[in-house]
Formats: structure tokens, sequence, C-alpha cells
């Protein structure tokens, strides 16, 4: 079998001149990448005591649930502005060209509840900032954070120093 690596486009000069755009699409559109990104992911959870997967939309939402599922855990998802039909908790946060607002079920966490947060990529760190800061605003604690694809040149973990942070995939560049 291949190595997850292998499974993922590189696409070079998109959004714009030299980025190199790292699709994650190709690992879900071969079953093998998709089943060996969610078996990694799961084994980076090995031996960690948690309650509950938190991801993003969507991409956390693709990773997540699978774990979640495999592991007979609960999912917890973190929604854009105005998503979620309940009471919910939001953050404001900043993107490289503005900011954004997310958003999670008030009554989702409790305290003391033990969290691990799946996306499909750490770059600059400020969407996971802000999800550790809801879950954490509502009494969790965040045990682990995984991602399957690091760009370690945006320097993301410097905003997650505090937290047990691994990535199934390193790129060196942005």
């Amino acid at each position: 079998m291949k190595e997850l690596k292998e499974y993922v486009r590189s696409i070079p000069d998109f959004p714009e001149p030299g980025i190199i755009f790292r699709d994650v699409t190709t690992i879900l559109q071969d079953p093998d990448g998709l089943c060996l990104s969610i078996d990694e992911l799961r084994e980076k959870l090995q031996g960690i005591d948690y309650d509950m997967i938190v991801g993003p939309e969507s991409r956390g939402f693709i990773f997540g649930v699978p774990v979640a599922y495999a592991e007979h855990k609960a999912f917890i998802p973190v929604r854009k502005k105005g998503k979620l039909p309940c009471e919910t908790v939001s953050i404001d946060y900043d993107l490289e060209y503005g900011k954004e607002t997310i958003e999670i079920h008030k009554d989702a966490i409790k305290p003391g509840d033990k969290v691990v947060i799946v996306d499909d990529l750490i770059a600059t760190g400020g969407t996971t900032e802000a999800i550790a800061k809801l879950v954490e605003g509502l009494g969790g604690r965040i045990v682990k954070i995984v991602f399957v694809m690091e760009l370690e040149g945006l320097k993301g973990r410097k905003k997650l120093l505090k937290y047990d942070v691994d990535s199934l995939i390193k790129y060196e560049g942005n």
C-alpha cells in the first residue's frame, strides 16, 4: 500500500503564483487513501482518554465522523455562524484576508469533557485556536488535536503550543 502522502495531489500556482495547493480530495476519492487516513488518525489517538471529537465544517466532518464512529465516541460539529439550529456560543477570529465567525451548540460540551479536535489541515492555526477557545469556554479540556496535513511554513503550531498536536503529513513550505 502507498504512503498517505502519495494520495495527495499537489497543484502548483493555485490559488496564486508561488503557492502549491495540497488537495485532500484525492485522499477521499481513493478507497485505500480514505481507509489509510482514518486508520492513521485513529492510531494517533491510541492511549488517549477522551469523550468526544470536535470537527469544523466541512473537512473536519469528513475526517472526524468516521473516527468518532469507529471509536464509538460522540462527534460535535463546529459550523459557520447561523448554521446550527439551537442556542450557540460563537467566536470571531482573523483570517488571512478578513474575519470569520464559528459556532458550537452551547449544550454540546459539558465541564470536564475531554475533547479531541480533528481537521484536515493546519495552516496558520487560527481556526483551530478559535475552536479550542470555544471548547474551553464551555468547560471542555482539549486532550489532543490531530490533522491530516500540516503546512509547517505557516507556523500554525505556534498558536497551539499548550496542546498535544499531531499531523499525518507534513509539508515544509506554505
